[in-house]
């Protein structure tokens, strides 16, 4: 990855050489979560991380940088000499990615020089917002098919490269099974798949010559777009002439691709046909603008469709393109005495939770079935318990107070090794995503109007919140 130092608001170099001057030998910790989840859904996919990592690896200014800074006269040479020779010795916890975090949880926490943590605030939220929310998005739709294979491609409609490469990493981790993107598939080792554009079919004197000779070249891997002229009396026809021909050659079709029209009644037309015909294993691929919501439908309406290319809906999450993950001072310390820090606002939802935190997600005891989660002071011990009052952590809730018995609690953040450079095969983090979603209630992950998951604080970190509001409330009047 390349140095991305400079991907940052202008106001974080700003603060950064204010706290150089006036904060000096003072540390932060810093927050990363989310308040609304995308979709009207009830948790989001945690991911990006190992390109969070990958970009604080090689944090650094350039003379190049340092030039530039000195042609915008906003800042001393004592700050740009810090930057100059910037070191990054933070320290981060953060959440496995395919871990689902619920709002107002830590998704990642970063403490060290505060100068230092307040740079790594526009960068850190680049990276994971976007790729939590298309991984969210890919949970989404795979929960929808229900089982059936989701082939994301989506580059050509993707904000960019880097947003169709990183977009693809994150479609993978929330439940995709492959890609057509050439590039995403090398660099994260992710199957490639595709079949073939309607120009194919256009370019040769007619769909059956366009037919046989897609299958001469590719016999073995023979996927037949039928919608280019008429589905139902051209291209079902053609596609069963040419999958006999490559039988009586010894090879097997793999089905074909409809990408328009009314989906259902087509792939049921389809789907008689081929089995007719003697191919009751060729699969129907369908495409066209799917959304979580259509798939839905259309195997509500009995479509017998196998496999789901998914473009522009996926690589964008055009329903909810943007997840608003903030990144929020919790605490500072200078002297070997720590601050809790808060933010208070005159609409209550974006009230913070103070202090260094721990995540814990409450099993039933012996068992891999979660049934809530825990946020807690990391000076807090937590342990299996057969009562503990807690508060929800949620600022709008009318019944704050519960009282949880028997529960088995296990940590979620975890510190993060700064200097190793293995990446965790995108595949394994995809199997993290679906065992921790295991673990959730099938209530919980509904699309429509899902159960709400329980976040709780302890009643000490809630008696922490309540005294910092009260104190913010009195200097406000």
């Amino acid at each position: 990855m390349r140095n991305l130092s400079l991907l940052t608001d202008l106001y974080e170099l700003s603060m950064a050489n204010g706290f150089h001057h006036d904060l000096p030998q003072t540390n932060a910790t810093f927050d990363l979560f989310y308040r609304r989840v995308p979709d009207n859904g009830s948790f989001v996919i945690a991911a990006g991380l190992q390109q969070v990592v990958e970009a604080l690896q090689d944090f650094h200014f350039t003379n190049s940088d340092l030039d530039y800074f000195r042609q915008l006269n906003l800042w001393d040479e004592s700050f740009l000499a810090m930057l100059a020779n910037f070191k990054l010795t933070c320290q981060i916890k953060a959440l496995p990615e395919g871990t689902p975090v619920f709002p107002r949880e830590p998704l990642l926490t970063i403490t060290g020089p505060l100068e230092q943590a307040q740079l790594l605030e526009t960068l850190a939220l680049n990276i994971v917002n976007h790729q939590s929310l298309i991984a969210t998005k890919a949970r989404r739709l795979s929960y929808a098919a229900a089982g059936r294979p989701i082939m994301e491609f989506g580059a050509r409609r993707a904000q960019g490269p880097d947003s169709a490469l990183y977009g693809t990493r994150a479609a993978i981790i929330g439940g995709a099974n492959s890609t057509s993107n050439v590039l995403a598939a090398k660099l994260f080792d992710i199957p490639v798949a595709g079949t073939m554009a309607h120009s194919w079919i256009e370019a040769f004197p007619d769909e059956l010559t366009a037919f046989r000779k897609w299958a001469e070249q590719y016999p073995d891997n023979s996927a037949l777009l039928v919608d280019t002229y008429d589905v139902l009396n051209s291209g079902i026809p053609n596609a069963v002439t040419v999958f006999k021909e490559l039988r009586a050659a010894g090879h097997e079709p793999v089905g074909i691709r409809i990408d328009s029209g009314d989906v259902t009644t087509l792939s049921q037309a389809a789907r008689t046909q081929l089995d007719a015909a003697g191919f009751p294993n060729a699969k129907i691929t369908i495409s066209n603008a799917l959304d979580e919501h259509i798939i839905t439908s259309l195997l509500h309406e009995g479509a017998p469709i196998d496999n789901f290319g998914i473009g522009e809906k996926l690589i964008t999450s055009a329903s909810a393109p943007v997840l608003s993950g903030v990144y929020k001072l919790a605490a500072t310390e200078s002297n070997g005495q720590s601050t809790p820090k808060i933010k208070v606002s005159a609409s209550r939802e974006k009230l913070t939770i103070p202090g260094d935190k721990q995540v814990y997600r409450l099993y039933e005891p012996g068992t891999q079935r979660a049934f809530a989660d825990l946020i807690a002071l990391a000076t807090e011990t937590i342990v299996d318990a057969t009562s503990l009052t807690v508060v929800n952590s949620d600022p709008l809730s009318v019944d704050r107070q519960q009282r949880l018995t028997r529960f088995e609690a296990r940590p979620l953040l975890a510190p993060v090794d700064l200097s190793n450079t293995t990446s965790i095969p995108v595949t394994t983090i995809q199997a993290t995503t679906q065992a921790k979603l295991a673990e959730l209630p099938r209530t919980t992950q509904r699309l429509v109007n899902p159960d709400l998951y329980p976040v709780y604080m302890t009643t000490t970190l809630s008696q922490l919140q309540t005294s910092l509001l009260n104190k913010m409330t009195i200097l406000a009047d």
